[in-house]
């Protein structure tokens, strides 16, 4: 424990002024019993008063001091892992079921989030897809640095589609660019892609995906799907009269699993899909990543506790 400010505790000698007030008036008390003959009142009814503003005193000074409790922590990251969270940004993820609900990429961001939590310490980065797969943030073990990214960067058509024209954007089996365009590390001998997504894409006929993802080192793959049926795009509080739903969009991420040797999880199952994450990132050898102080001051709890001692005194002032 260290005191960050210990020459503010002398404001504790305060409670000198109460302690000579109060000698004084004993003294003064004494001769009146005396005189009068009057018995003397019990020690706890003399000695409280007293006693409970030196606490006060002594509370407010220690407070002042400002103790704190520091802690290093140290963050640890695997060496031998990495995993590619790739959201589907295209238009369609502006869906919903009604124009005040969270929109398919609402959830899909919720989910990216709490399953990256639950990888702990493995290196975790962010990707779109619309047409094609664009990264945003390289493989990193800070959690807070993902959750960022996630939420203010990651947004619908963000960047927008390089052919807009297209009534169906999407193109999912772009996603095989992560496995060869270098996205990984060359240390990361388990690799891992999750795609969230509403599975609403243009065909995607390329069994070369499976070549690619069981390629060695292998690219494990999940691919979530976030649609629900009865989901519209809107426009204020209207629908968009050119937006229909993928009805194959389901079959789409079971063809686009088969292929590339991957598995389709719905976003409500989500305890199959931590399984599923972590069984195909097994365990591995970690190093520290960065070292942080974690500091608690407690000034603000031995302040809180003054205020008994002065309950006291308040109380005792008006019996």
């Amino acid at each position: 424990m260290s005191f960050l400010s210990p020459l503010a505790g002398l404001i504790a000698l305060g409670g000198a002024v109460p302690l000579v007030a109060f000698l004084r008036s004993e003294s003064a008390r004494r001769r009146v019993t005396e005189l009068l003959r009057i018995p003397e009142p019990s020690k706890p009814l003399r000695l409280g008063p007293p006693a409970a503003a030196l606490t006060v005193a002594a509370l407010l000074g220690l407070a002042a001091t400002q103790p704190t409790f520091t802690r290093d922590a140290k963050r640890r990251v695997r060496t031998d892992a990495e995993a590619w969270f790739v959201l589907d940004t295209s238009r369609s993820m502006k869906a919903s079921s009604s124009p005040s609900s969270p929109t398919r990429l609402d959830r899909a961001k919720s989910v990216a989030i709490r399953l990256r939590n639950e990888l702990g310490n493995v290196p975790v980065g962010v990707a779109s897809i619309t047409d094609r797969v664009l990264p945003h943030l390289f493989p990193t073990g800070d959690e807070d640095t993902f959750a960022v990214t996630v939420r203010e960067v990651m947004g619908v058509e963000r960047p927008p589609p390089s052919n807009g024209f297209s009534t169906r954007i999407t193109t999912l089996g772009s996603i095989g660019r992560i496995a060869t365009d270098n996205f990984f590390s060359q240390n990361a001998t388990k690799r891992l892609i999750v795609l969230f997504t509403d599975g609403e894409t243009k065909s995607f006929a390329d069994d070369t995906l499976g070549v690619i993802f069981r390629k060695p080192p292998i690219v494990h793959s999940l691919f979530v799907r976030v649609s629900r049926k009865g989901e519209r795009v809107w426009n204020a509080d209207l629908p968009d009269p050119y937006y229909r739903p993928d009805p194959s969009s389901r079959q789409n991420l079971r063809q686009l699993a088969a292929t590339s040797g991957g598995t389709a999880v719905d976003a409500a199952s989500f305890d199959r899909l931590v399984r599923v994450a972590k069984r195909d990132l097994g365990s591995g050898p970690s190093v520290v990543f960065d070292r942080q102080q974690r500091e608690l001051s407690l000034a603000p709890w031995i302040a809180c506790l003054a205020f008994l001692p002065l309950g006291f005194l308040l109380w005792r002032r008006n019996v």
